[in-house]
C-alpha cells in the first residue's frame, strides 16, 4: 500500500511539473496585451538601433534614424530602401518630413539640424541652435517653422528657410521627443523624467502630464486627427492614449528593448515604431 501511494504521489508530482512548465512556456503567458491592430510590415535595413521614425505626409515612404549615423528612407508598404542619407557626424537621433513631402529635417548627436532634399538627399540648411545632442525634430503643418529638443533642457522653434530662432523654452529635464498636433496649438513633450507634458505652445500653459511610462520617454506623436498620441520608452512598451484626457486605450509590450520611436500615418490608420532591439513595426489600427 505505501509502494502504491508513493506511485501515485510520484504520478501527481509529475503531472504537476509537467502543467507548471507547459503554463510557463505558454505563449499566451508572455504575449502583448490584446492587439490594437495587426503588424504589416518588419524592416530590418539598419545596422543599430533605431531612434527615430518620420512618415511621408502621402503615406508611401518612412524615414527612419539610427546610432548607425543614417537616416534610410523606405517603401511603408514594402519595406524596401529608397536611398540612405549621411550627412551626420554620428548617431542621428531625430527626423521629421516636411508636410509639402519636399524635405526631411535630421538632428543628430552632432549637436545640429540638417534639413535636406527628400528626393536626392541634397543638404540645404544646417541649424547650430543646440548646446549639445538634438533628440527631437517635428514640421509645423504649414511647413514654415521647426521645432527642435534635447539635451540641452530646451525648445526651440526656428524658421525651416532662414534657421533664425524664433522662441526657446526651458524643460524641467532633458526631452527626448516632442510631438505636434495637427492644428498647431499643442505640442506633447516626452522627458527624461518618465512623464510627456501636453501644453500649449501660444500660451505655455501646461494640459495635464501623462504618466503611464515606468521610466524615460523617448518617442512621441500625435495622431493626424488629434484624437490620440503613442509613446514609447525605456520600459519596451509603446502606449496609446487620448490627447485631451490621458486615459490609456492601448499598450504594446512585445519588444526585447527601450522603445526609441514612434509615428503615425497621416491619415490615422497606421502607426510605426522601432527601438533597441534593431527592429521596426508598422501596425494597422483598427
Amino acid at each position: 500500500m505505501c509502494k502504491r501511494y508513493m506511485s501515485r504521489l510520484t504520478v501527481f508530482c509529475i503531472c504537476c511539473c509537467l502543467v507548471l512548465l507547459l503554463t510557463s512556456c505558454s505563449p499566451s503567458s508572455h504575449a502583448p496585451s490584446l492587439p490594437w491592430g495587426k503588424a504589416i510590415v518588419t524592416y530590418h535595413g539598419h545596422a543599430k538601433k533605431v531612434n527615430s521614425i518620420a512618415w511621408s505626409p502621402d503615406g508611401k515612404r518612412i524615414a527612419s534614424a539610427s546610432d548607425d549615423g543614417t537616416v534610410q528612407v523606405w517603401d511603408a508598404s514594402t519595406g524596401h530602401e529608397v536611398f540612405t542619407y549621411r550627412g551626420h557626424a554620428g548617431p542621428v537621433l531625430a527626423v521629421t518630413w516636411s508636410f509639402d513631402l519636399t524635405h526631411i529635417a535630421s538632428g543628430g548627436d552632432d549637436g545640429t539640424v540638417q534639413v535636406w532634399d527628400a528626393d536626392t538627399g541634397k543638404r540645404v540648411l544646417t541649424y547650430r541652435g543646440h548646446a549639445g545632442p538634438v533628440t527631437t525634430v517635428v514640421w509645423s503643418l504649414d511647413g514654415q517653422h521647426i521645432i527642435s529638443a534635447g539635451d540641452d533642457g530646451t525648445v526651440q522653434a526656428w524658421d525651416a528657410t532662414t534657421g533664425k530662432t524664433l522662441l526657446t523654452y526651458h524643460t524641467s529635464s532633458k526631452v527626448s521627443q516632442v510631438g505636434w498636433s495637427q492644428d498647431g496649438y499643442r505640442v506633447a513633450a516626452g522627458e527624461a523624467n518618465g512623464t510627456v507634458q501636453v501644453w500649449d505652445v501660444t500660451t505655455n500653459q501646461n494640459f495635464f502630464t501623462y504618466r503611464g511610462h515606468n521610466g524615460p520617454v523617448n518617442g512621441v506623436a500625435w495622431s493626424s486627427d488629434g484624437k490620440y498620441i503613442g509613446s514609447g520608452g525605456d520600459d519596451m512598451t509603446v502606449q496609446i492614449w487620448d490627447a485631451s484626457t490621458g486615459n490609456r486605450v492601448f499598450i504594446y509590450d512585445g519588444h526585447s528593448g527601450p522603445v526609441n520611436a514612434v509615428a503615425w500615418s497621416f491619415d490615422a490608420t497606421r502607426i510605426a515604431w522601432g527601438g533597441d532591439d534593431g527592429t521596426m513595426q508598422v501596425w494597422q489600427v483598427e
